[in-house]
């Protein structure tokens, strides 16, 4: 369901608008009537790519049967995400059943295998490929799309790299409606992943630090980010990874707002953390860059007005609104 705080913060990947159902999903026949009714709407990826129709304003990637069909996509191969009614699915509202039109995602072409937009739009007329960071950053995709768009991509991608049981290597089959893989030879039952990453502001007074990884393009500063290991708080992660990256000791931590990342299943975890110590020993091999940054000179950044041209991330980001609420005097 929507999220109100995400969608006030402007996060991309968020208010997936479906209703899930998940209680059904152990019925493979309520699924499979869903997905051959007429109403069914379908989300394809190929090559790791959102396979949009080409001109569209906005961009529109929920298609009828026919076109999942014509892309081959394989019935048994495709994820209920859930049920939308008309304004998120786009359809006459005549034509939606009471329960909401079903949406399902579907890989299309071979997992892993690298595909030149040109050669797909040549055999595949009216579509193109759009990576879904670059329809974020494009402004034009409805922001629910965004969130099953994230919804769909983590499941595909989940699918695609755990086709094998983990216990006892034999192919694994998917099961209920997508959110299991079972295993028919030793019984295993397998779930996809989420993997959080716990992504905060550290400040002290009126600087906060951030750093640049080098993934970063030069001149771009964000806030310091790593994964929660096992046996692990958000707030310990948060100190350790500060500690580890920066070398500042974290005392208080807040935790702020989420965001889904599908690069490929994380879950971002947006916290605040107070700084016990100034003093920065950065660990060059996870960070170019890392100091302390005054609120007006962020301020600056922000509003791209920083006289060296120094930033932080755009708008589709948690960083982003860890960093500009705190500037802005929210958090």
């Amino acid at each position: 369901m929507t999220s109100s705080a995400s969608l006030h913060h402007g996060f991309s990947y968020c208010g997936n608008p479906l209703e899930r159902r998940s209680e059904h999903r152990g019925d493979a026949d309520w699924v499979r009537l869903r997905r051959e009714a007429a109403s069914a709407r379908f989300v394809l990826f190929c090559a790791g790519q959102v396979v949009v129709r080409a001109g569209g304003t906005p961009p529109e990637i929920l298609n009828p049967r026919a076109v999942a069909d014509a892309f081959g996509a394989d019935p048994e191969d495709m994820v209920l995400l859930g049920f939308g009614d008309a304004s998120s699915v786009g359809i006459a509202g005549a034509d939606v059943p009471e329960e909401g039109v079903p949406v399902f995602a579907a890989r299309v072409g071979l997992a892993g295998d690298p595909v030149e937009t040109e050669a797909f739009e040549a055999a595949h007329p009216g579509f193109t490929l759009v990576e879904m960071r670059a329809l974020a950053l494009g402004g034009e995709i409805p922001t629910g799309h965004l969130g099953l768009l994230a919804q769909a991509s983590s499941l595909l991608h989940w699918h695609a790299t755990h086709r094998f049981c983990s216990r006892c290597g034999e192919k694994s089959e998917m099961t209920q409606g997508g959110y299991r893989r079972d295993c028919p030879s030793c019984g295993g039952l397998h779930f996809p992943r989420t993997d959080p990453v716990a992504i905060m502001l550290v400040t002290h007074g009126e600087d906060c630090l951030m750093g640049r990884p080098p993934r970063l393009p030069e001149g771009v500063f964000s806030t310091l980010a790593g994964f929660i290991e096992p046996g692990e708080t958000v707030e310990e992660a948060v100190r350790r990874e500060v500690h580890e990256e920066a070398g500042v000791v974290v005392g208080a931590v807040t935790y702020r707002y989420s965001q889904p990342w599908p690069f490929p299943a994380s879950l971002m975890m947006g916290c605040h953390g107070i700084a016990e110590t100034r003093e920065i020993v950065m660990d060059a091999t996870e960070l170019d860059a890392c100091r302390w940054f005054s609120r007006d000179e962020v301020l600056s950044m922000i509003a791209g007005t920083h006289p060296d041209g120094l930033k932080v991330p755009p708008e589709l980001s948690i960083a982003h609104w860890l960093i500009r609420d705190w500037a802005e005097g929210r958090g």
